[in-house]
């Protein structure tokens, strides 16, 4: 079985990721601090969890440890989430539509930590750019690509 599992509060791809999901007849459950509306489908769940510090990404890890031998899709833009994601064996997307894989997560760590000590240090550093069209099409591509990677060699 694969699913997709968004890390949704502030996932800006939850309608795209239906779409994809639909088109693949791939389940998909999101994941919320706080309820947030979805289309009436048997594919699309909710889950709220509590307001506490990591509880969204806690519940999907601990989804993870929990069904082995399922695949699943992680819709993220958290890289510490990405991470623990990407070493129980899920396979993870950026809503940018960049993937996260296990030779470029070093980098992103890397990459998040020099940006919080600048920050820390009082450094005025810009966040991410806007969200794109380009950004959204590169994020449907990618999701399609991992789906269609997961169903055809059926390592599920």
């Amino acid at each position: 079985m694969i699913r997709i599992l968004i890390d949704a509060d502030a996932c800006p791809v939850k309608d795209e990721t239906y779409k994809v999901a639909a088109r693949h007849k791939v389940p998909v459950v999101v994941v919320s601090n706080s309820p947030i509306r979805v289309p009436q489908s048997a594919l699309i769940s909710r889950k709220v969890v509590s307001d506490a510090f990591d509880a969204a990404d806690d519940w999907i890890v601990e989804t993870l440890e929990a069904s082995q031998g399922a695949a699943h899709v992680i819709i993220t833009a958290d890289i510490l989430l990405a991470d623990r994601c990407l070493k129980l064996g899920a396979s993870v997307v950026a809503p940018n539509g960049k993937p996260f894989t296990a030779s470029s997560i070093g980098g992103a760590i890397a990459t998040r930590a020099i940006m919080a000590d600048l920050r820390a240090g009082g450094d005025i550093v810009g966040g991410p750019p806007p969200f794109s069209k380009q950004d959204k099409s590169r994020f449907l591509s990618s999701l399609d690509e991992v789906l269609v990677r997961l169903l055809r060699t059926g390592k599920f």
